[in-house]
């Protein structure tokens, strides 16, 4: 049975005016949810987030040491014969010292028993590096905090160089105070747990002389 024409322009046209009047009001009600999941989704924690958090304050912590060491060491070293002012040697030297007072007091706790090494970690733990001069237990300790105090101490010694008027004091001074960096970043990597460097073709650090 073959419809007639009109019937079947009309029963288009209803399904068009319905279309019309419900599409737009769907649309909206997708609309109006959009934001209830995006906001349900932000609130959903980030797995492993407290280990991560450790690991990025770590870090961040131990930038807050660099930048003001940088700073007094690029100083001293454009310094004629590596004397400074008193008064900006000790304003470099403060900022120091409160750079290494913020990062001991947040200083991650060894992240391994002492003698072993984190799986994938090419850094040695605590309990594989040798003891300091002069510490009759022969054990490591805190590498964090002891590697800080050992910057605290050769950063004093560097202040000291910088305005005895003796040039020859400074070169070891300076000397002291890179390492004392050095040593200060591998303890702190060695405590956060961080990933294992994987850049291909990465080489051994050398010896130092």
């Amino acid at each position: 049975m073959r419809l007639p024409a009109r019937r079947i322009a009309t029963s288009a046209l209803c399904a068009t005016l319905l279309l019309g009047v419900t599409g737009p009001a769907a649309v909206a009600a997708d609309s109006a949810s959009a934001p209830e999941h995006t906001q349900a989704a932000s609130r959903a924690p980030v797995p492993d987030a407290d280990a991560l958090l450790g690991q990025v304050e770590s870090l961040g912590d131990l930038g807050g040491v660099l930048v003001p060491v940088a700073d007094l060491l690029t100083a001293v070293l454009k310094a004629d014969g590596g004397q400074l002012p008193h008064s900006q040697a000790a304003e470099l030297s403060t900022s120091v010292q409160d750079a290494i007072d913020h990062a001991t007091a947040n200083a991650p706790s060894p992240a391994a028993t002492p003698g072993t090494t984190a799986p994938g970690s090419p850094l040695p733990q605590a309990g594989t590096l040798p003891a300091p001069v002069g510490d009759p237990a022969g054990a490591p300790g805190d590498l964090a905090d002891e590697a800080l105090t050992a910057l605290e101490k050769a950063t004093d010694g560097l202040f000291k160089a910088v305005t005895s008027d003796d040039a020859a004091q400074v070169t070891p001074a300076v000397n002291a105070v890179v390492a004392g960096l050095v040593n200060a970043v591998a303890a702190t990597l060695v405590g956060s747990e961080l990933p294992a460097p994987d850049l291909a073709g990465l080489p051994s650090l050398p010896k130092a002389p």
